[in-house]
């Protein structure tokens, strides 16, 4: 927590990038180095793990999850398995790194299934996904490399979506979590965009439409979407760290999001880990402030701490149906129930890193 504010980490992943896991060993690589310069960048100083640990050897299900319960103020993890099939053998982030992290701690963790509504079997994904991991919720990605060639994903498809979305509704599942915005190796961008949601989020209005790294492009598209579509919510995974490292930026973003009615109860925290370490990024949003100028000159809707709590951990818990009081009580008095926090990432820092302060 951060001063009595509970903390959901909305999103975790264990990448994993060694060449046994890379469908292709050399793209795969690329996308680990590139994936790293991004986490010492979005972390800064003090917060990157080693190179190696991050590309040759993994970090594993409870090295990421002390990163976040021990490491930081945050209280529970969101465990998101990734389907980019194409790319990595086990998806990318593997869902048996979220069941361990469960396995570990079953009242802070809670996990986020993937299906990949291009390739066969997806509905039965769905299915398997319910019964054999009790997950919470479902991930989808906007891209696939299917037969040797890079296929986007129509989240409005009728054909090839509806009937995951269809069954997920039959199984309980009320949360489709969306990567989009951010870009996963080379393929189309339009796939990227927030434009095909739109007709899913409208067919299935008992379905809540989560959209992953909302805010890091598209910005007016995914507040206009927000507004014509009100079972949408949108996550801050690694949007969250332009509040240290653009914060003009992130406070047009966050104005956006926050000036649709209801706004600020329609955003959830999220950091990516093991994108970054989450603690310089927790601060960096508990203490930010909206910049006076855009306030008076562009009328940006300021970021209020009452947004920031609702923010940081409310907003999910309600979506997920989650008594806020029954889940303090049920953490109180566990290893992570403590207001020392952790180094980070167990110690193992950048050689050429500052220590954390």
């Amino acid at each position: 927590m951060i001063e009595n504010t509970l903390v959901v980490e909305g999103v975790a992943h264990d990448y994993n990038f060694l060449p046994e896991n890379c469908v292709n060993p050399a793209f795969g690589r690329a996308i680990g180095e590139h994936m790293y310069q991004l986490h010492a960048k979005w972390g800064g100083p003090g917060y990157a793990v080693e190179k190696e640990l991050y590309l040759e050897h993994g970090a594993g299900a409870e090295a990421i999850g002390r990163s976040i319960l021990a490491e930081s103020q945050s209280d529970v993890v969101v465990y998101h398995e990734t389907p980019i099939y194409g790319h990595f053998r086990d998806g990318g982030s593997a869902l048996s790194s979220g069941l361990r992290m469960r396995e570990l701690w079953p009242n802070r963790v809670l996990v986020y299934g993937a299906v990949s509504p291009l390739r066969p079997g997806a509905v039965d994904r769905v299915d398997e996904l319910v019964d054999e991991h009790r997950v919470n919720a479902l991930k989808l990605y906007p891209i696939d490399l299917v037969e040797g060639r890079v296929t986007s994903l129509d989240m409005s498809d009728p054909e090839v979506c509806y009937p995951v979305f269809e069954r997920a509704r039959e199984r309980g599942i009320k949360v489709i979590g969306i990567h989009k915005a951010l870009p996963v190796g080379p393929g189309p961008a339009h796939a990227l965009r927030i434009d095909d949601i739109e007709g899913a989020a409208a067919a299935f209005p008992d379905l809540t439409f989560e959209v992953v790294h909302g805010g890091l492009a598209f910005v007016e598209e995914t507040a206009m979407l927000m507004e014509c579509a009100h079972n949408v919510v949108v996550n801050l995974e690694v949007t969250s760290a332009l509040a240290r490292t653009a914060p003009r930026r992130f406070a047009e973003a966050m104005g956006a999001f926050l000036a649709v009615p209801g706004g600020a109860q329609r955003v959830i925290w999220g950091t990516g880990v093991i994108a970054v370490h989450p603690r310089p990024i927790i601060e960096a949003f508990w203490n930010f402030e909206t910049p006076q100028d855009l306030i008076e000159e562009r009328g940006v809707e300021p970021l209020t701490l009452e947004a920031k709590k609702d923010i940081l951990g409310r907003n999910f818990l309600r979506l997920h149906g989650i008594d806020e009081d029954k889940l303090r009580a049920t953490i109180a008095g566990d290893e992570f129930d403590t207001d020392e926090l952790a180094p980070a990432w167990g110690g193992r820092l950048q050689a050429d890193a500052p220590a954390v302060a």
